[in-house]
Formats: C-alpha cells, structure tokens, sequence
C-alpha cells in the first residue's frame, strides 16, 4: 500500500493487525507520538486503506503490507519487508490474535484444527517476529542507550482463567510465558515486555449495553479503553529499562476471579 515519504521520527514501530480495533488505535497513538509506522493486515484490505490515510494525515512515514500470519513463509516476508522499507524499526507491537470459542465441556470443545490455528497466529506468529527482529539487532544495533522492545499483547484472564475461549486461552498463556523467557534470551540488545488490556471493545455477538456492563465490572468502576492500551505501548516503548514483565491495563479486573468469561455475565 501507498506511504508517505516524509519523515518526522527517527524511531519506527510494526504493529501486527493494526487496519481496525485495538491494533488501529495504537499505530494513531503512536503516529501521534512521532514515530513512523509499518502496518500489517490480513484480510482486511479496506479498513488498512483507511487507518494508513488516517496516519498520514498525521504527518509521519506510514506503509502498509498483507501477510496471513498462519504461514511462516508470510511471516517471515513479513519482517524482511518491514526492515528494508523502514531501517529505523525499534519496536515490534504483536497485536493480531485469533479469538474464537471453543471450551473443554461445552458443545463447542476444542479440537486440533481450532487449538493449532489459535497457537499459529497468537504465539508462533509473534515469537518468529521476535527472533528475526533480534537477528536484526544484532546488525542494527540502536545508539544512545535506547534499547529496542517487542510489546505482546496478552489478555488480563491470563491472571485468573476461566475455561471460556479455551484455544485462546492457551495461546495467549504460552506467549506470556514467553516474555520472560525470550526478555532474558535476547539481552541486552533487545527487551520483551507483555501488554495486557481488559475488556477493552465490544467482541462477537456482545451487545452495546452488554459491553457497557461488562467494562464496568473492575475495582476501578471502569476496565481499559483503547486510548490507555495505546498510550500503555508507547510508554513500554520508550521505556529502556523494563524488559520481561507484564503491564495490566485493566482497571483492575485482573484482581476479580470470575468462573466464566465477562462476556457471558453481560447477555
């Protein structure tokens, strides 16, 4: 897709599944901020053509590219294309997941094909990125004591989990291991932090009063926006020192057990 030649940053982020919901909101936030901006998108072609004019407007470098994150060879077309477009690239944003439902004892378990589709795109997906933006670190090494970071995006059920969205679930539990777990692999050159919202957009068949319900019920009388999320991402970004822990945007409902998932107690 088109891009604007334009510079106004010397720092560069990808946001995977940036062409609509919380993946748009944090490439604008971080547009906002000065960076420049390489978007990924699968499917949704339209909604990329927006988000990238969107961005532009802003006034940074801005490009768009397709990859089906379910295939390797994408993915790793992906990261090449990425780095040669914008040599500046210091900061990886894992935002793209798979959110379908399956649950061990319901009429909708989980079987191979579901469970396999959700760790492709939720967790190898990432953790690929995450390796060749290391290997690219080792070449591109940044100056200034700033250190380059892969942000994931997690989940604030990770904290308490409920057997709802049992794929997903799973998933997204491995890639939180995996922050530690990389954090101290890819030291000193590279940091790997968690980012994990709470209810933050309204999903599936949920209602808007439903939504509303549901991103009430926190300690804080309120769970996290989007604009929280995003600026959370830019904070972690430029934050050289923290590598290998898990920032929870959620106004708190990580700290409410709750034996189904919130949006089952909204209907």
């Amino acid at each position: 897709m088109s891009s604007v030649s334009q510079f106004t940053s010397n720092k560069a982020v990808l946001i995977t599944g940036a062409a609509k919901r919380l993946g748009r909101e944090i490439a604008l936030e971080f547009a906002r901020q000065g960076w420049d901006i390489a978007i990924h998108y699968g499917r949704s072609a339209a909604e990329a053509k927006q988000t990238l004019a969107d961005i532009a407007a802003l006034g940074v470098k801005v490009n768009g590219f397709q990859a089906d994150l379910s295939i390797d060879g994408e993915v790793k077309g992906l990261f090449t294309a990425v780095a040669k477009e914008f040599p500046n690239l210091v900061c990886i944003i894992n935002s793209a997941s798979i959110f379908e439902y399956d649950r061990a004892n319901s009429t909708t378990p989980l079987n191979g094909k579901n469970l396999l589709a959700h760790m492709q795109v939720n967790l190898t997906a990432p953790i690929m990125l995450s390796q060749m933006f290391f290997e690219h670190q080792k070449q591109y090494q940044s100056q200034g004591g700033f250190i380059p970071s892969v942000i994931q995006l997690l989940d604030q059920k990770l904290i308490n989990p409920n057997p709802d969205y049992l794929s997903y679930t799973l998933s997204k539990s491995a890639l939180l291991s995996s922050v530690e777990i990389l954090a101290v692999d890819f030291a000193p050159l590279l940091r790997v932090v968690g980012l994990a919202p709470g209810i933050t957009l309204p999903s599936g068949d949920q209602t808007a009063e439903g939504f509303s319900k549901a991103h009430q019920m926190t300690p804080l009388g309120r769970s996290s926006t989007a604009l929280d999320v995003a600026r959370a991402a830019v904070f972690l970004a430029e934050s050289s020192a923290i590598t290998g822990t898990t920032l929870y945007v959620d106004g708190g409902q990580h700290l409410l057990p709750s034996e189904r998932d919130v949006m089952f107690k909204t209907h």
